[in-house]
């Protein structure tokens, strides 16, 4: 299924819905082809990487809010990671603090990451925790800090785009995971509270460090040994060389995209930290498209899923 394919399902559906023009005996047929995907991930673990559009647009907000809190209802224990990047930019601009990035991390000084910790763990966080809350969830707002949830390292080195080769850098206070400790994400999801992250580390010496949201995600959804981890984005997911949505990959398929020059630019980081967290003993990664409606759902309930997943099998584990 094509992104604007579920899209247009999804948007039927919402407008359906509200006029009233599904019977009583769809509603219900609908809820019973869900069961087999309720059962399958009855009590398990789904970390939800949220970013993208889909946090600046109302209306994604409140589908995204809705589907957790569905997810919670059924007896799935959500986990929420949200990233924040252009909020962080729009709060730089306003305070006249120039932004520099160097391969897609933003140069962080020692104001700058005052300012991104203010934006992500104070408004940005509050503002899903509020949105959840508001659609019948019980949410609550924390950052990697918390209970030492994450530890982090500053990040010296990155691979050279050209050679491939690490080269020594120096972007500030951004930092990779080291350390993660998920026993306060454990016990709130053990509760009926869904645990909402923003991705602010500490590194050894107690030195805020930013994370990106992804590798957060990612990082906590392997030790978490979580069922699922959904990366909200704003593209439809990993495409062929005809342009067309790749459903599903498995980690050596993945692997010869990239090596054929398919998965190229932005999304071969993205792709080599999906097969690092299956590798890691997550069952499957979905990068999905955040601006469809209720992505999650569809993604999760439905058998042909909204995005690429990246996972061991032989046949899509949707």
């Amino acid at each position: 299924m094509s992104a604007n394919q579920a899209s247009g399902k999804a948007e039927n559906s919402a407008s359906s819905n509200g006029s009233g023009n599904i019977s009583a005996h769809d509603q219900a047929r609908i809820l019973a082809e869900a069961l087999p995907h309720l059962i399958r991930y009855d009590e398990e673990t789904v970390v939800i990487k949220f970013g993208g559009n889909a946090m600046g647009d109302e209306a994604l907000a409140d589908a995204f809010a809705q589907d957790i809190v569905y997810l919670k209802l059924s007896g799935i224990n959500p986990v929420v990671v949200h990233g924040g990047g252009p909020q962080i930019g729009q709060m730089l601009k306003k305070l006249q603090i120039k932004s520099e990035f160097v391969q897609g991390l933003r140069v962080t000084d020692k104001p700058t990451v005052e300012i991104v910790e203010m934006v992500l763990a104070g408004a940005i966080n509050k503002e899903i925790v509020s949105a959840i809350n508001r659609q019948g969830g019980k949410a609550v707002g924390i950052s990697g800090k918390d209970a030492n949830l994450m530890r982090a390292k500053r990040i010296t080195h990155l691979p050279d785009p050209e050679s491939n080769l690490m080269k020594a850098v120096d972007i500030g206070y951004v930092g990779d995971p080291e350390e993660v400790n998920p026993y306060i994400v454990e016990m709130l999801s053990k509760s009926d509270l869904i645990p909402v992250i923003a991705p602010i580390a500490h590194d050894r010496d107690g030195q805020t460090l930013n994370v990106n949201a992804d590798t957060f995600a990612s990082a906590l959804a392997a030790k978490l040994k979580a069922k699922r981890l959904l990366l909200l984005t704003d593209v439809a997911g990993v495409l062929d060389k005809d342009k067309k949505l790749i459903s599903h990959l498995t980690v050596p398929e993945a692997r010869r995209l990239i090596r054929e020059g398919i998965i190229t630019g932005g999304m071969i980081p993205k792709i080599e930290g999906c097969i690092e967290v299956v590798e890691a003993g997550v069952e499957g990664v979905a990068i999905i498209d955040g601006r469809v409606p209720h992505c999650v759902l569809l993604e999760l309930f439905t058998p042909h899923g909204v995005g690429t997943l990246v996972d061991r099998a032989t046949e899509s584990q949707r």
